[in-house]
């Protein structure tokens, strides 16, 4: 296996509607998730080597809320995710006839960043991050002296995932208390290398995204320990503080939607959903691109509910903020 770095951009189109249609290579459409992808893209090149080209695998990038858009118009085979399906995306998968596969992959550990020269930042706390990000801050707390006393006298220059992103949905859940509700003058975008390099040639940076994308970019980002809400020491982001559970509340669940009527009546897409749960291949991938793999029994539970298909989610819908381990084996045991 080789280590993975990513390049800017979408890999591959998304484009047609599935509607059963086969053709003599089976292409498997795939798009959602910036912080998926690193996975999914990774899953998919190890993939279509072990099948020696017989199958192609096109993964997108148009944000969590895109990928369900374009999955519930049957215009993809699965849907990268950053979190769970919500209500209203579930009801436009049903009035098109859609059955979905709700498959968790890993645990992320969602990151705050600040540029490299930034001396001043040691840890934030849940509560400052809200002060910088929620609505009513907007036109307001334009400063970093604003978020904590001592913090210098500079303009505070904000970067974060575009409004169809999961993790702007989790992010915003987690530290503004509702999700979707944040300031609107940020800069945004669905793909994370764009946040990389803006934060990168920004000293007044602050943003935020997927563990992943930090981890390849080290050299260039400084990541920020955060404390949890109350008290208790500051955290920092990391494999290992995710897969503990001691990094809260930024910790979350990651996962594949897969349509059903896709893993019935294309092998391609079959055959690689049972390549990407393989705990063999899984445990290793996840790990390679910078996330933290489930316990083998998880993706056995998984296995198993892509083999019987069960369909619908385990979860209420939505962004579900402080979900361990334990809770996410015991929603695959009830799914």
């Amino acid at each position: 296996m080789k280590r993975w770095t990513y390049a800017i951009g979408v890999i591959g189109g998304v484009a047609g509607a599935i509607a059963g249609t086969v053709s003599a290579q089976e292409t498997i459409q795939i798009d959602g998730s910036s912080t998926v992808y690193p996975i999914t893209e990774a899953m998919a090149e190890e993939f279509q080597g072990a099948t020696g080209g017989k199958y192609r695998v096109t993964v997108g990038i148009s944000g969590t809320g895109g990928g369900f858009k374009k999955f519930c118009r049957g215009e993809t085979h699965i849907s990268d995710a950053s979190r769970p399906i919500k209500e209203s995306e579930r009801e436009a998968c049903k009035e098109a006839g859609i059955e979905f596969i709700e498959l968790p992959v890993a645990l992320d550990a969602l990151t705050v960043l600040v540029n490299p020269a930034n001396d001043w930042v040691d840890f934030l706390t849940v509560e400052e991050l809200k002060k910088a990000w929620e609505p009513d801050a907007q036109g307001v707390v334009t400063n970093w002296s604003q978020i904590r006393e001592g913090f210098p006298d500079r303009p505070l220059t904000l970067y974060g995932p575009g409004v169809d992103s999961g993790t702007y949905d989790y992010f915003t859940e987690a530290v503004v208390g509702e999700e979707g509700s944040s300031r609107g003058d940020f800069t945004a975008s669905e793909d994370d290398n764009v946040l990389v390099q803006g934060i990168a040639s920004d000293q007044n940076a602050l943003g935020f995204f997927g563990l992943a994308y930090y981890i390849e970019n080290q050299d260039k980002l400084q990541a920020v320990p955060i404390q949890p809400l109350g008290s208790g020491e500051p955290v920092a982001p990391s494999v290992e503080a995710a897969r503990t559970g001691t990094y809260q509340p930024l910790s979350r669940p990651i996962f594949i939607y897969v349509s059903k009527q896709a893993a019935d009546e294309m092998d391609a897409v079959r055959e690689f959903v049972e390549f990407y749960l393989d705990p063999e291949n899984a445990e290793l991938l996840v790990e390679e691109v910078g996330y933290v793999p489930l316990p083998t029994e998880a993706y056995e539970l998984a296995q198993r509910n892509f083999e019987e298909r069960h369909t619908g989610t385990a979860f209420g819908g939505g962004s579900q903020v402080g979900v361990a381990v334990e809770d996410l084996l015991q929603a695959e045991r009830v799914n």
